[in-house]
């Protein structure tokens, strides 16, 4: 089906939950991400039907990541960049506090980053190892290269490479990125590793100490 009920939406996506009876189902990650022509049309304001995205689109005015889209059904998901030619104006996909997805303005130079969480890696022939990463992009490595299942790689899109490891560590600062806690930003007190466990206590007025399943947190810095 191309079309989710209004009703049946995500909880974290910043729309009204009264309108049409259906809006557009992103092509892939319905559970993490949200379509590219509710970001720009619903969220933005920056299309006022779905033909004038289709437009942008055609002529790619539209760049996700750095790359031409082809599709107004792509789904975005954390961290991702937009930029629009037409306006020069370059976004991130981010989470609020409270766990909704948000769309910040940023500047040109950080559409050139994305941040993503190491999943996987496959040591290949000649010293190389293919990094897997939770957005599903891989890139190849020097075995030289330290990092563990969990860390975040920094991307440069321009480069087409990993530039940086941010190690996921204690005192090492994280968003969580889902479940219950989904929003939330502060530093890790203590891993548990036997139990899958971050002791994380969180930024702001309100500091709390929370638990999250490691798999739950990516590290930012």
């Amino acid at each position: 089906m191309s079309h989710l009920k209004r009703q049946k939406v995500p909880k974290n996506w910043p729309i009204e939950r009264k309108g049409t009876k259906f809006v557009v189902r992103p092509s892939s990650n319905l559970d993490r991400g949200i379509p590219l022509l509710i970001v720009l049309r619903d969220i933005l304001k920056l299309a006022k039907t779905r033909n004038e995205v289709k437009r942008a689109i055609n002529t790619r005015r539209v760049l996700v990541n750095k790359k031409p889209v082809i599709e107004d059904k792509i789904s975005l998901t954390l961290f991702d960049t937009l930029s629009n030619l037409a306006s020069k104006k370059n976004y991130r996909i981010n989470l609020k506090d409270n766990g909704k997805i948000t769309v910040d303005e940023i500047e040109e130079k950080e559409a050139n980053k994305k941040i993503s969480r190491i999943i996987n890696k496959t040591v290949l022939k000649k010293g190389k190892i293919q990094v897997n990463l939770d957005d599903g992009r891989n890139y190849l490595v020097d075995n030289k290269f330290k990092f563990n299942i969990n860390d975040s790689a920094l991307i440069d899109f321009n480069e087409n490479k990993i530039t940086k490891i941010i190690p996921l560590k204690e005192n090492s600062k994280i968003l969580v990125y889902k479940g219950k806690h989904a929003g939330k930003i502060g530093y890790i007190k203590k891993i548990i590793f036997e139990k899958k466990l971050i002791e994380l206590e969180t930024t702001g007025e309100s500091k709390e100490k929370i638990n999250v399943l490691i798999s739950y947190g990516v590290a930012i810095e």
